[in-house]
């Protein structure tokens, strides 16, 4: 599976900004997609999934209520609003697809995308 990520940006505090991740080559595998943030000095956390059975989603604490995660699935793209942006929310954000075969699982990220609030 590979993974293009597309975006990200400065934006003021309180702005938006919408981030896309397009998947393509064995996307009929896709398990689950979702978007990890890694800031400086900080370890990568989670941000957001969205399951491809169901479409049931799931979200960090701290985005709850401002970040909305959706799928395309006629174009294996995931999306992610972003509103009322925070200066904490400043990092780069990684798209993250997990598939499953037979004899396991296999995690693909993107290159990653500078998300910057300014105060």
């Amino acid at each position: 599976v590979q993974l293009v990520e597309s975006g990200g940006g400065l934006v003021q505090t309180g702005g938006s900004l919408r981030l896309s991740c397009a998947a393509s080559g064995s996307t009929s595998r896709i398990d689950r997609m979702g978007w990890y943030r890694q800031a400086p000095g900080k370890q990568r956390e989670l941000v957001a999934y969205i399951f491809s059975g169901g479409g049931s989603t799931d979200y960090a604490d701290s985005v709850k209520g401002r970040f909305t995660i959706s799928r395309d699935n006629a174009k294996n793209t995931m999306y992610l609003q972003m509103d009322s942006l925070k200066p904490e929310d400043t990092a780069v954000y990684y798209c993250h697809v997990r598939t499953l075969v037979p004899w396991g699982r296999s995690d693909y990220w993107g290159q990653g995308t500078q998300v910057t609030v300014s105060s």
